[in-house]
Order: structure tokens, then sequence, then C-alpha cells
């Protein structure tokens, strides 16, 4: 399927028109029939020449009625301009081309109707002009009558070769259908209707509706009930586990949309619009209307806050008007490029000035998300609008047809996800390369500083690194450990193990005093006065310069072998007395030297009193 909306001043023959392409009725209220005016959308369906389906969403042309037309032209990739002959361009002639420039529609057909009535020639060349100023230079243009059929075959000609132009959607793609309908049908429960511009949406399929899940009971697309409908098409789908929606909500991919009402923008006049934009505004996009605040941050760079929170991704393209205007005004002021959807708080002076210089010539892409944010994880990306898939396409597509983003800004799936043309620097970690770079350069400062400030510990702690980067995760700072760092134990090392040159000068003349009398371990005061106090002592036996065997409790390497060689020639089983006697120490050293034995399986214990060697392995 393929769908179209109309667009074009009241009365200018958009419902006749639709109803003598498809034969159905679009006005589908009483009271529209009896006034003769569109009030709400309307829907009608057609087989083109081609084979091609193609439906038409006809929105009101009445002033009153702007923000329906919105909701009915948001989602649609084209659109079908209606003016008439005998009357030629309208007030809303012109809102609703504003409206469609601010959009970024790009695609369409030009229709001049009532040709039975007047020569169209004059209100085309008008039209035409009109169009081009806005962007629609080039569409096709022809004269048709509603009510005598001149001109509707070829027009249904004119649509089959629109229509076959069109991007094809992507069913891969997230799925965001506004809702512009919504109704309890006995029976079924509730019913929600829209525009799905891109993705697939199948019967079972578990989707999030303002934040709740609901389940997909049943679909149904121009009256015909389906297992599975993807993009573009008008649908209908019951879903299980709500109650009645309002129109302006979306049914979304669950984690595949960002929900804020916070955004920042990039701003684009529309209709000639020129000065700063009023502080209240509402923004549009899909079926929403939503109230919403500016706050100017640069010459083209606006934060919107909204009223509610919307599902939206990079790209996505907000229309911003002004309600407050009088009727005779054009009250569309602009279109908003979404570039951000999880800014930050403006706190220091000067960071609105900042922020406006970083976003002023962003991409919508992942590239630029992570230049904003520094660090993303994958589901992040997913969220903001980063698709899986690499390439350097348009980072959504959901919408008006405007071109959405673009840059390289996918995530491809490598296991854990990829930034296009940056791989995870750890696990679904992504970072901004450059930030990446300076995250390395600090490390090596604080590092360093830590060794210098703390000489007598192995390294710095990994958690102290990750505080001290002020980074969310410990993996990312050991992902940033090059040589000459190292990460032993937890702890990051500047330094190959060493001491610092008065702790190993104490550890030599300490090591001269035991090797004369090995197991004669120095009590507390000889200690202190070496300069071992317990940090010094530590340091020494990290470095694996003496070997601690108890609290207080020091020899050099190797002792404990020593003894278990000198306790061998005991009677075996022995006690600690003659231990202590057969190693020349006191209890004070020979009790924690004989448990350290045993931790080591040098000895074992007999009984409460005794302990015999254990015999050497044979190795066989």
């Amino acid at each position: 399927m393929h769908v179209v909306a109309t667009a074009g001043h009241v009365d200018h023959g958009k419902s006749t028109l639709v109803r003598a392409l498809t034969g159905m009725e679009p006005d589908r209220l009483e009271e529209e029939r009896r006034r003769g005016l569109t009030i709400e959308l309307g829907y009608a369906w057609a087989t083109l020449p081609s084979g091609r389906v193609l439906a038409f969403v006809d929105v009101p042309g009445h002033e009153r009625f702007l923000g329906t037309m919105l909701a009915g032209v948001g989602p649609v990739p084209a659109v079908m301009f209606v003016v008439a002959a005998d009357e030629g361009w309208m007030p809303q002639s012109e809102e609703h081309l504003v409206a469609l420039e601010a959009l970024g529609v790009r695609r369409g057909l030009l229709v001049v109707t009532r040709c039975d009535l007047r020569d169209p020639a004059a209100a085309m060349e008008q039209a035409r002009a009109r169009l081009a100023a806005a962007g629609l230079a080039g569409v096709e243009a022809l004269a048709v009558s509603g009510r005598t059929g001149q001109g509707v075959a070829e027009l249904s000609d004119a649509l089959d070769r629109l229509v076959a132009a069109l991007p094809r959607p992507d069913p891969a793609a997230p799925v965001r259908l506004w809702v512009d309908r919504a109704f309890t049908v006995p029976g079924s429960g509730t019913v929600v209707t829209g525009t799905l511009p891109e993705g697939t949406i199948s019967v079972g399929d578990r989707l999030e509706l303002d934040g709740e899940t609901v389940g997909v009971r049943s679909l149904e697309s121009l009256k015909e009930s389906l297992t599975s409908v993807g993009g573009v098409t008008r649908v209908a789908v019951n879903l299980r586990g709500r109650g009645l929606p309002e129109r302006g909500q979306a049914l979304v991919t669950p984690g595949r949309w960002t929900y804020t009402d916070l955004v920042d923008v990039r701003i684009h006049p529309a209709g000639g619009a020129a000065g700063d934009l009023p502080v209240k505004l509402t923004a549009h996009l899909g079926s929403a209307a939503v109230v919403c605040e500016s706050r100017p941050l640069g010459p083209r760079v606006v934060r919107l806050r909204l009223a509610r929170p919307l599902p939206l991704h990079l790209g996505d393209v907000l229309l911003l008007r002004d309600p407050g205007r009088d009727r005779g005004e054009v009250r569309v002021l602009a279109g908003a490029s979404v570039l951000d959807v999880r800014p930050p708080a403006l706190r220091r002076r000067g960071a609105a000035r900042a922020r406006a210089a970083l976003l002023e010539s962003a991409a919508q892409d992942a590239a630029s998300a992570l230049r904003s944010h520094r660090l993303l994880r994958t589901s992040d990306l997913l969220a903001m609008g980063a698709i899986p898939g690499g390439g350097s396409g348009p980072v959504s597509g959901g919408g008006s047809g405007a071109v959405q983003g673009g840059g390289s800004g996918a995530v491809q799936g490598d296991g854990v996800g990829a930034v296009a043309g940056s791989a995870p620097v750890c696990g679904d970690w992504h970072a901004d390369p450059d930030y990446w770079a300076e995250l390395a350069d600090r490390l090596a400062e604080v590092v360093g500083r830590h060794a210098a400030e703390h000489p007598l510990e192995p390294g710095m702690p990994v958690e102290a690194a990750r505080h001290a980067l002020g980074l969310p995760d410990r993996r990312l700072v050991v992902a940033l450990v090059r040589a000459p760092f190292a990460v032993v134990e937890g702890r990051i090392l500047s330094r190959p193990p060493g001491l610092p040159t008065p702790v190993a000068r104490a550890v030599e003349r300490l090591g001269l005093e035991l090797a004369a009398s090995p197991f004669q371990a120095p009590e507390a005061g000889r200690l202190a006065e070496l300069g071992l106090g317990i940090r010094e002592l530590a340091a020494a036996v990290r470095a694996g310069r003496l070997l601690r065997v108890g609290e207080g409790v020091v020899l050099l390497p190797g002792a404990d072998a020593q003894a278990a060689e000198l306790l061998r020639h005991l009677p075996q089983p022995f006690t600690v007395s003659q231990a202590r006697q057969a190693l020349g120490t006191s209890r004070r050293v020979a009790v924690p030297l004989l448990e350290h034995l045993d931790r080591t399986g040098l000895t074992e214990r007999v009984d409460d009193v005794h302990r015999r060697c254990r015999m050497p392995s044979s190795g066989l």
C-alpha cells in the first residue's frame, strides 16, 4: 500500500476529488456531510492503473482544524495539494504549504480543481510558483473537475507515477504508529488507527503505548484482516491490555525510542517567518500536538521543554506553531530538527553558547550523539535512533517524508553493537574518539599523580581511577590502560613493583641482620629504628623483598623453605618448643612461622601439640 495526504484551502474540492478517485465517502461524520466541509480526518482508497493500492488521508482545510490537518499529513511521505481554479491561492493554501515546508515534505502533486468553472491557467501558475518557493518545485500539475470527471483518469496515472517514485520503507525499522483515532469495538476491545510509515506490526507483538506494554490482538487494513502489516500502511490495531488511548499517543517498539520532554533542536523558519520564537508554542509530530516552551541557545539552536514526553529519535522534525497568532496570520513558524533527545542541564555561565556551538552544525547521527554525550551504551544509541545495520543513511525515517538526519550514525550488529565507523570501546560502551583519547591522557596523569603521592602503594586502585575520571563503569578504566601501565590484582601499576630508595636501603640493612640469624625476626622497636613502619613493610612484602609470616613478623624471602628443611631433621612429629630450639628463635617467631608452614603445606598438624613435615613430592 501507499499513502498520500490531501492539502489545501477549505472547500477547494479535496474530498470531492478523493470521492471521484475512490468511489468512497471520506467524510465519515454526518455533520461533515451536512456542512460540506471536512472536520475530522477521512480515509478512502483506490486501486491505481498499475494495480498499486493507494490510500488517501483527507484532511480538513478550515483554519480552525489546522491541528487535525497536521495529524493527517505528519506521518505520510507525499501530498496531493489542491487549489480551486475559481478561487486560486487562499489563506489556508498558504498555511498548509508552510506546514508542508516545515515538515520537509518534498514529494507531491498539484491538482487544480473546478476547471469546468474557470480556466485553471492562472491558478496553476500562481500555485506552481508558491510550491516551488517551498521546496516542491517540479511537481507534476494537473487540472481536473471532480464534478464532471474531467482529468480524473489522468490524475490516477499521475498518482501512479508519484507513488512509484517514493522511497521504499524499511520493514525492519522500529515501529512508531501515531494514533489518530481510538475507539472501542464490542467484543474486541480497544482499537487504534494510524498511518504506519515504516517497520512491521504482527499479531502477537508486544508494543508500548505511553510506556505501558500492550499486545496486538488483531490487525485490519482497508477492511481486510491481516496477520502482519508493514509501512507505509493505514492500519487499525486491536489492542490487548489497555484502556482507551487518545489521539497523539504512539504505539512503539519497546526500547527503540527515547521518551523525552526536553530536546535540543535546529530551527528552520518556514514561510518567510523571521524573528525570535515566542516562549509558548505548540509542537506537532505525527498526530501529537504538545504545548512547549522555547529557550534559544544560539542563532539556530533552541531547547524545547514539552508539556509531556514523546517518543523521539534524532532527526525527527517537529512543527512549531504559534496558536496565539491572529487567524489572519500564518501560525506555522518553523520546523525543528531534533539534535539531542537527552540534552544536558545548562548550569554554568556560558553553557548555552557552548551547547549551541557544539550543535550548530551537528548531524543527527550516532557520531554527533557521542560528541554530545561522550559515552553511550548500544541500547542508548538504539533508543536515540542510531539504527543497527551501519551505513550513512538516515537515522530516522518515521514521519513526514522529510530527510531525517543523515551522516553515519547506525549501530552495527557485531555481538554487542557498533556505531558506524566506531567499534565499542568496551562491552556495549561506545565513546567519542576525541574524548576517549583525552581519557587515556588523563588516566596517565592521575595514575602518575597517585604514584607520586603514595610511593609505597603498588599502584592506583581501578575503582579510585574510575572516580577520578568520572566514568560510569570500571571496565572502561581497564579498557583505557595501555603500556607501560598494567592492571594487576585490581590496581593500575605505573612501574614494575619496586621500593623507594630509603625503604630499599632499610630493607638491605635488615637483610644483613637476618642473614646472620635468619629466624631472629626483629621486634617493632628495631623495625622503627630502621625506618620500616607498617606501610613500608607492606610495600617490601609486595615487592618480594621480605616474607611476612605473621603480624609484625618478617623474615627474608625463602626463610620458610629453609626452616622446613631444618625441621625435617627433627624426630617426627615435633612440638613448638622443639622447633623453636632447632631454628634458634623465640616463641614469638616460631608460632607464626609454623602456622605459615602449615598454610603453605610444608608442615601439617598431627594433634593439638605436634606437627610433622610433609615429605617433598617425588614428581611422579
